[in-house]
């Protein structure tokens, strides 16, 4: 097997060349030309796909998901549409991107009522199960060890200041670069009511922001420039809050999707 490691192959053409099977992780290919090209099979985890013309294909089964914007098939701009649908299916989804203190009040009050449920519902199985991946997704234990990170990141230390928020049992996200000081411990099988004594606190500590939440500090920004991540520099404070409502909101429906896959099996 050819192996390609950190190689710049800039301005290289294929022609008539079997991929099948190949993995790639890492690789740039902004700016790519791809004319007669089969994707059978092929599967894209964390792909970037920003500024992409794709002319003449066929999409049939074909599963996306993701985050849309301004995608346009045959004319037609479906973002909106499947938005509007998936509303529909979940309305308190739509809370999710409040615009004022109360929204954001809200919002986080219905996260925590749902994440009540989804883990009575995990704590049905056994442990074991609760540390399984699902079509090589982070495991339900997983899962919850990253919104702890994602909390620390964007409240503990964009938000209240503490430059280094973390516990060690936060992770990452997948594609995340090596930190010297911030854990990631992918073969760490701490047990539920672990990882669920750092989310209590990291909760609360969400939950306590959101109390206090005024129209000022919605409007305002912040700045952290410690070494570590974030990083960022008149960065919108409405945006660190809405950021982890994402994360929590679609977490949970990944997680209750594989939950069902794993009920299937115990």
């Amino acid at each position: 097997m050819t192996e390609f490691h950190q190689q710049d192959l800039a301005g290289a053409r294929f022609e008539r060349v079997n991929l099948r099977g190949a993995s790639f992780t890492r690789v740039f290919l902004n700016d790519a030309r791809m004319r007669a090209v089969d994707f059978t099979g092929a599967q894209f985890r964390a792909a970037l796909f920003s500024g992409s013309r794709m002319r003449g294909v066929e999409l049939v089964d074909v599963e996306i998901s993701g985050e849309l914007k301004n995608v346009v098939v045959n004319g037609v701009d479906i973002a909106p549409l499947v938005d509007a649908e998936l509303n529909r299916r979940m309305p308190e989804r739509a809370r999710m991107r409040p615009d004022d203190p109360d929204g954001f009040r809200e919002a986080w009050a219905i996260l925590e009522r749902l994440w009540e449920g989804t883990v009575a519902r995990a704590r049905r199985l056994p442990e074991a199960a609760l540390h399984r991946s699902v079509d090589d997704e982070w495991s339900f234990i997983e899962t919850l060890r990253h919104l702890n990170f994602a909390g620390a990141a964007w409240v503990g230390r964009m938000i209240l200041g503490n430059a280094s928020p973390w516990h060690s049992l936060d992770l990452p996200w997948e594609e995340a670069p090596e930190w010297d000081d911030i854990p990631r411990d992918r073969e760490a099988r701490p047990s539920l009511d672990e990882v669920l004594t750092v989310r209590r606190e990291r909760q609360a500590m969400v939950r306590h922001v959101m109390e206090s939440l005024t129209d000022e500090q919605l409007a305002s920004e912040v700045t952290r420039a410690e070494p570590g991540w974030p990083q960022e520099e008149d960065f919108p404070f409405k945006e660190c809050l809405g950021i982890v409502l994402n994360e929590e909101w679609e977490h949970r429906l990944y997680a209750e999707r594989d939950l069902m896959s794993l009920e299937k099996e115990y």
